[in-house]
């Protein structure tokens, strides 16, 4: 099964050219899920909802999920997505289980996912699937290059303990621009970098992730118009400037 991540549109303050090329991109892919993971507007306003929704009918899958950012939940834009993007938020695909979690709050920067919904996976995941996967807006864990760490998950820990004691398998995050990976023992933490807008943090190029779920789960990085490359090796990069 083959996945692909798309995170941080920003349509408003984005290439829209950039954006044309990733999806002409994914849909030559033909993957069997597309996960939008958040901000697909800059200000949550609705002629950019209207045009990123354009955008994301433009994709080719039977599979589209799509989770809201806090960008789309400012000037009252959570009721706008509702409308135009509200799904479920339990997806069962073979033998793979993916969770939206929703952690976007109306004109705040920061996520929160809290206690009912962390009630929630945990009790949806309690039967047994072969690989567990959250998708959500804010990231878990701070990532390197990307400034100050103000705009948190503010209950970070709790989802943290949630996803290892359900043996979650994968975390995809977007949110901070920067494409990164964490391990922590059997769960793997993946950031995307932002597809389309003209804020970059680390890494300089826009971006999209590739995941491929077998017999283990394999994690590329792919430039819009330019190279793909597993995801670690964006981690490695990182370490060699250090060095």
């Amino acid at each position: 099964m083959q996945l692909v991540q798309i995170s941080d549109l920003h349509v408003g303050a984005y290439n829209a050219e950039i954006l044309l090329n990733a999806i002409d991109e994914i849909n030559r892919l033909e993957p069997d899920v597309i996960l939008v993971t958040g901000d697909l507007t800059e200000n949550g306003l609705l002629v950019e909802f209207k045009k990123a929704k354009e955008y994301i009918s433009m994709l080719k899958c039977s599979n589209i999920i799509v989770l809201a950012g806090n960008h789309d939940y400012r000037h009252t834009g959570y009721l706008l997505f509702k409308r135009m993007f509200y799904d479920k938020q339990l997806y069962e695909l073979d033998e793979c289980i993916i969770a939206k979690l929703n952690t976007a709050r109306p004109d705040r920067d920061e996520g929160e996912v809290g206690y009912r919904q962390c009630l929630w996976l945990a009790n949806s995941f309690k039967r047994d699937y072969r690989y567990k996967i959250i998708a959500m807006h804010h990231h878990l864990i701070a990532a390197p290059d990307t400034g100050s760490d103000r705009i948190i998950v503010l209950d970070a820990g709790d989802v943290l303990h949630t996803a290892l004691s359900s043996n979650v398998n994968l975390v995809i995050c977007g949110h901070k621009h920067r494409p990164w990976l964490w391990n922590l023992g059997s769960l793997i933490i993946a950031y995307a970098g932002t597809v389309s807008s003209i804020k970059m943090r680390g890494f300089f190029e826009n971006s999209y992730n590739i995941i491929d779920i077998d017999d283990t789960i394999k994690i590329d990085l792919k430039i819009v118009n330019g190279e793909r490359m597993p995801l670690e090796k964006v981690v490695r990069m990182r370490e060699y400037i250090e060095e």
